[in-house]
């Protein structure tokens, strides 16, 4: 494995050459080829537009960062085509178990995949080079979408209409002028330091130890975690199981440390041995980490549009950082599109602040749960978290309340500007702001079905519809998972979530609630 400026390397790319003049324009520019501007390009790239992407790396990264992907995100990755590798070399996983002291057996355990007969799993655990590797896959098999690697965002100036970037590459420097710049390069992303602004929220005190090993050993493909184990006494641990027999571990360490000293590997092995007993293995990676709960005030300013972890930062435990992105550009994506063709206002892109931000706002709230559960800092706090943990062991009552890491679902918006509020009387099914929950339909599954576009989901109606909108009918138990009666439909946004439905539906309120979730001015105001 080779190693470039002391990031080990899993695909070798090679710097792009820079353009032939020292001035180039492109109407969409991505910054950062991680999981999430890879995705956001793939998204825009797929409905047809001119997309740029600039990396300042070269290669991909072969550390593992992100390993747990929820099903939504999964849904999201079929509809950009990238599914199925993802699942195929994945470890497919629901249940998780929660273990205290020296207890052999779960105080609690649960299922990420409640409801069945849906297409994925509740969660797969996969190294996030593996995904950045098919979305990349995508990207390249697309003509119209310009990957640059090795090309370094030096300065940026936003402008009324878009803005203009000093890039620097091995061959030299240029400018690139682009009409709209969406910053996906990570928590220390170059584009936010450069408009000078900053993350709002919390840094807690502790830290934990990633170490990330080779071996074979046959257990479970399930998330286990610890309270005050006998390997970690006092503090927590976690166990996933990753693809080619490498397993995730994770062991809190407490405030005051030496982070250099903690990972060496004369260091960490003693953890391993202690959790795992006598076992071969080989290093993987090793890391250390601070827990950070915070966002941008706003995630929009001008044309310049910021999403994944260059927007928001959230603790490893509950999974949202890169589900977080993913959720983030699945709803940028189709909004930019129909700005980008003239179908929609600019004023559109301000309801992905709206929406993204609440989005970020539910994560940080329960990854702040969960990290203050999983490290009290008072003896009341501590004693409130034994007590939990000790009643769950015997009351299910007590057992909703063992937080080890709230996971990624998906985020609704009751609130949205886009929606259109229930007229009739519902009982069950999905409300508007809220995803559309699979089912098996015909030979195949509901959401493949619905794609990226703008679909009326049908129970036994007939009837017209606006143009730019797909009928889609369904019975069984894809109506039934949507309350669908005889008669019933629902409006359905190009990111699946639900954005109208009726229980007697006719074309006049369906164009009007079309007109609404493409941002009318109207509904903005």
């Amino acid at each position: 494995m080779a190693n470039v400026a002391g990031i080990p390397v899993y695909k070798e790319i090679g710097a792009t050459p820079a353009p032939s003049g020292a001035e180039d324009h492109a109407r969409v520019v991505i910054v950062g080829a991680g999981p999430v501007g890879l995705a956001m390009a793939l998204d825009l790239g797929r409905r047809g537009h001119e997309v740029t992407v600039l990396n300042r790396l070269d290669f991909v990264a072969h550390a593992s960062k992100a390993i747990c992907f929820s099903k939504r995100s999964l849904d999201i990755l079929d509809r950009l085509g990238a599914g199925d590798p993802a699942v195929e070399k994945g470890v497919t996983w629901n249940t998780g178990k929660v273990f205290w002291g020296t207890g052999e057996e779960p105080v609690y355990q649960f299922d990420m995949l409640p409801v069945k007969d849906q297409k994925r799993p509740g969660f797969i655990n996969i190294q996030q080079y593996y995904i950045e590797e098919y979305l990349l896959d995508a990207c390249q098999a697309l003509p119209n979408i310009d990957l640059r690697w090795g090309h370094c965002v030096e300065e940026v100036t936003p402008h009324d209409t878009g803005a203009r970037l000093e890039v620097s590459t091995e061959a030299g420097h240029y400018s690139l002028e682009a009409e709209w710049l969406i910053a996906c390069d990570g928590s220390r992303s170059t584009v936010r330091e450069k408009l000078g602004l900053d993350f709002e929220g919390r840094v807690f005190e502790d830290n934990f130890l990633i170490a990330d090993i080779r071996m074979k050993k046959e257990m479970p493909s399930e998330r286990w975690f610890w309270f005050d184990p006998p390997f970690n006494p006092g503090r927590s641990a976690l166990m996933h199981k990753q693809p080619d027999d490498v397993w995730r571990l994770d062991f809190q360490l407490g405030w005051n440390i030496d982070r250099a000293v903690a990972i060496r590997p004369e260091n960490v092995e003693p953890f391993i041995r202690a959790m795992l007993g006598d076992v071969e293995f080989e290093r993987e990676w090793y890391s250390v980490y601070t827990f950070q709960c915070r966002r941008m005030a706003r995630f929009v300013h001008g044309r310049t549009i910021f999403a994944g972890d260059s927007a928001h930062l959230v603790s490893p435990f509950g999974a949202r950082g890169c589900n977080g992105g993913f959720a983030d550009i699945d709803n940028l994506g189709w909004k930019l599109d129909l700005v980008l063709r003239g179908e929609a206002d600019e004023a559109l892109i301000a309801t992905y602040n709206d929406e993204a931000v609440a989005t970020a706002d539910e994560n940080i709230l329960n990854s702040t749960r969960s990290t203050d559960f999983l490290t009290p800092k008072s003896e009341a706090s501590r004693a409130l978290r034994d007590a939990v943990l000790e009643l769950a062991q015997d009351h299910a009552f007590a057992r909703p309340f063992v937080n080890s890491g709230r996971l990624s679902t998906p985020v609704s918006y009751p609130q949205s500007a886009l929606s259109t509020p229930d007229e009739d009387v519902w009982t069950g099914g999905v409300a508007p702001g809220a995803p559309v929950l699979d089912a098996p339909h015909g030979n195949g599954w509901l959401l493949d079905r619905l794609g990226g576009e703008f679909v009326l989901i049908t129970h036994a109606w007939q009837g017209t519809v606006p143009a730019g909108v797909r009928v889609l009918a369904v019975d069984g138990l894809a109506a039934e998972r949507l309350a669908l009666p005889e008669g019933a439909a629902c409006l359905v946004r190009p990111d699946q979530y639900v954005a109208a439905r009726w229980l007697t539906p006719d074309a006049a309120r369906i164009e009007a609630a079309l007109q609404r979730a493409k941002g009318g001015k109207t509904w903005l105001n």
